[in-house]
């Protein structure tokens, strides 16, 4: 018997003994786990956030394989669990067929859209927030050359890419970008050595400045960075701290707020499409003393001009996922 048929099995019989706890929300990570330092871990701490500030509890699990996904919905919805959410965009097509059996459960997806009357689909720009750590990386490079490390090859990560891309061409028109992805399956979310692997060849075709979205995979993409010699940005979770004075900012992507919000509202919530953008928070960068050093007065006040554009809607970062293009950047 697995951790988690043991974990869910007494989640279900708890549940049915108390019917009390039969509200609690319930929380599933994606693969890579709860600690990865971004995503899960930025899912994590909104989740925390809330329980500190209510004195109440949340059931969790993370997730061990892909076949997981639709068992561990079913129990927890069986369980009485409410809301539930879900962190990633590989729970659509179990969640689109586990939503319509229990119509009374409240459910969350980040970072997908699924079309049910009782789910709130979360989605972020973050090709917005990529853009202004592009601008950021372009300002700080003393190459010319600039890189980016995703993790899983699919459009949501190409996104990323395609904006942190034109932000350093705003600032560089002549700078170049590489661009590497980890891996096509799940498995590029969570392999340190070859982001390590990417770092270093990145290096050697100039850059000097690293941005990562892939997962638990960039812990390694930072840590060559640092080792190496040359910036890193981070991404979702503030990943300043890893090493101070070496990663220039972090791209963040406030998957906290989005858990926090999503217990905090609770069984009724309103459901449908969110969009979480800089114009409402949800997409930024960070600035802390970790890195106060590496970014001047004149770099963010040029960022912040951008911001500021793009929430009244003057400046349009390209969005890859409106059309499968990436005028900036060639794969």
């Amino acid at each position: 018997m697995t951790l988690m048929t043991k974990f869910l099995g007494a989640a279900a019989a708890t549940a049915l003994s108390a019917g009390a706890a039969l509200a609690e929300p319930a929380l599933i990570f994606d693969l890579g786990g709860k600690f990865d330092k971004s995503f899960n871990e930025a899912a994590f701490a909104g989740a925390q956030r809330w329980a500190e500030e209510t004195g109440e509890t949340f059931r969790e699990i993370e997730l061990q394989s892909e076949a997981q996904r639709e068992q561990a919905l079913r129990r927890f919805a069986e369980a009485g669990s409410n809301p539930i959410v879900m962190t990633g965009f590989a729970f659509g097509d179990a969640l689109g067929q586990v939503a319509q059996d229990y119509p009374e459960t409240d459910f969350v997806i980040i970072d997908m859209v699924v079309e049910q009357p009782n789910v709130r689909s979360v989605v972020f720009n973050e090709h917005e927030g990529s853009y202004l750590v592009g601008m950021l990386a372009a300002q700080a490079s003393k190459t010319g050359t600039v890189s980016f490390i995703g993790g899983m090859d699919i459009p949501l990560i190409r996104k990323f890419a395609c904006g942190y891309a034109q932000g350093a061409k705003a600032v560089n028109a002549d700078i170049n970008v590489v661009a590497n992805m980890t891996g096509t399956t799940p498995a590029a979310w969570n392999d340190p050595v070859k982001g390590s692997e990417l770092t270093k060849a990145q290096i050697s075709q100039g850059s000097d400045v690293v941005f990562a979205a892939a997962g638990g995979t960039g812990v390694g993409v930072l840590q060559t960075a640092a080792d190496e010699s040359i910036l890193s940005i981070g991404v979702d979770s503030n990943q300043n701290y890893l090493h101070p004075g070496k990663v220039l900012t972090s791209m963040l992507k406030r998957v906290d707020n989005a858990v926090y919000e999503a217990f905090t509202d609770g069984p009724g919530m309103e459901k449908g499409f969110n969009v979480m953008g800089i114009a409402n928070g949800g997409v930024g960068y960070a600035i802390d003393e970790n890195n106060a050093d590496l970014v001047s007065a004149d770099m963010q006040a040029m960022v912040d001009d951008a911001a500021a554009k793009i929430t009244s809607g003057e400046l349009m970062v390209h969005d890859y996922m409106s059309d499968d293009s990436c005028p900036a950047l060639t794969f």
